[in-house]
């Protein structure tokens, strides 16, 4: 924390990422910031990092949060799901997560989770960026942040891992930060193999014709995205090459341990994010797609949760039981809740005032809840906790400054998480 009783220090790595652009803006926001927003910064400083990976489990098209984790049993619109104790004391959620309830003393449920993004693409970019979208700002996402300053450039796995999704890109950090995406978790990436009758020797001499085409290229257009095109090509051979990559395929792991995460392509994903992360991957994202229920909503619903209760219990159970969970971050979210009231097709529409999110493992409590709706789940009536507060939240467990400040490529300095302030009571 740099405070104004302490000279000023640049160190030659902020130097560099900020250019003299960026570096005069964060000169002027040092000395021009009013002392009581300093002070509210302040407040926002990183904790005691605890975890070195993050796995982020996203529900695609925004959960119900009165049918999943905020319940309001007897309420008009509750329908048939029934609320059931959880191995945390005076904590319920839906009947339809009886594993989920099994763990829930490894669980903080973020019941005041609010935001103002309705649309299912601001929302997600909001969601993944912890930044309202923005045309003239092409933001990282937070695996992009989390490969920008935790990944290693000669690591052979890849440092933001996408299963079953496209999260979102690498923003102005450039695709070597963007995602790997894999469309079907568990098994191995497309393309791993040479092609046919093309030997190891073969593929060298055709990448040196090819880094010769690239050469005379660049010289005549000076182009920047040769050289971020070879850093993501580079990492490809390496993984390629690499016994690493063993670790997206998931058919060596025992039967009973498939079974346990669930047949699922979702299932199949949270196994491969666990063996990711031991691997050294610092960020995997796996999707569960279809929550956005306008239509039938309690039949969706339960079929969505008998998909993820197997996979998310059995994926935090395994990374206790392995020493891991200590040490990785768990989050679930969606880009937003759903309407308490239901619509006339029996479904529940978008609904970003209120709404759930989970987190579990690396530097976070366990076993408690924080904030509170109302009595049908419209409004939060008890410790909102916006978007911004969320990533301050995980990116402080992960040891990054949520302030950290570098200028986007049109010169205007970019806060890692926007203004968001760390959720301290849930931090161990």
């Amino acid at each position: 924390m740099e405070t104004q009783d302490k000279p000023v220090t640049i160190d030659r790595r902020r130097l560099l990422q900020a250019g003299l652009g960026g570096l005069g803006a964060w000169l002027a926001r040092r000395w021009l910031v009013a002392p009581e927003a300093r002070a509210a910064e302040a407040s926002a400083t990183p904790t005691k990092p605890r975890a070195d990976a993050c796995i982020v489990l996203w529900m695609n098209g925004g959960p119900s949060h009165v049918d999943t984790f905020d319940p309001k049993p007897g309420t008009k619109d509750a329908g048939p799901f029934r609320a059931i104790k959880t191995r945390a004391k005076g904590v319920s959620i839906c009947e339809h997560l009886p594993r989920v309830a099994a763990e829930a003393h490894r669980l903080v449920i973020l019941r005041g989770m609010t935001s103002r993004e309705g649309s299912h693409e601001r929302a997600r970019q909001l969601g993944h960026t912890g930044h309202i979208p923005n045309p003239t700002v092409d933001h990282p996402a937070l695996g992009a942040w989390v490969s920008a300053r935790r990944g290693d450039p000669k690591a052979e796995l890849p440092a933001f891992v996408s299963l079953g999704g496209p999260s979102a890109g690498g923003g102005f950090f450039g695709r070597a930060h963007g995602p790997f995406v894999v469309r079907e978790p568990g098994r191995p990436p497309e393309d791993m193999a040479y092609g046919p009758g093309v030997s190891a020797a073969r593929f060298d001499r055709r990448r040196a014709a090819l880094g010769m085409l690239e050469d005379s290229f660049e010289k005549e257009t000076q182009s920047a995205a040769v050289a971020e095109r070879r850093a993501v090509f580079t990492q490809a051979v390496r993984m390629m090459r690499s016994p690493a990559a063993a670790a997206f395929d998931v058919s060596s792991e025992p039967a009973a341990v498939r079974e346990a995460y669930g047949d699922t392509a979702f299932g199949r994903g949270c196994l491969a994010a666990r063996r990711l992360v031991e691997a050294g991957v610092p960020f995997v994202e796996v999707s569960l797609d279809g929550w956005d229920t306008h239509e039938d909503n309690f039949e969706r619903t339960k079929r969505l949760m008998g998909v993820l209760d197997p996979a998310m219990s059995a994926l935090l159970r395994d990374l206790a039981e392995r020493g891991k969970l200590d040490r990785t971050l768990v989050v679930w979210m969606g880009e937003f809740g759903r309407t308490p009231r239901l619509n006339g097709r029996g479904g529940r529409d978008h609904h970003p005032a209120a709404w759930s999110a989970v987190l579990a493992g690396g530097g976070v409590r366990g076993g408690i809840t924080l904030g509170a709706t109302d009595a049908q789940g419209e409004k939060v009536v008890e410790r909102p906790v916006p978007v911004a507060d969320l990533f301050a939240t995980i990116t402080s467990a992960m040891g990054l400054d949520p302030l950290e400040t570098v200028p986007s490529p049109g010169g205007r300095p970019i806060t890692l998480t926007d203004g968001g302030q760390v959720v301290r009571e849930i931090l161990l």
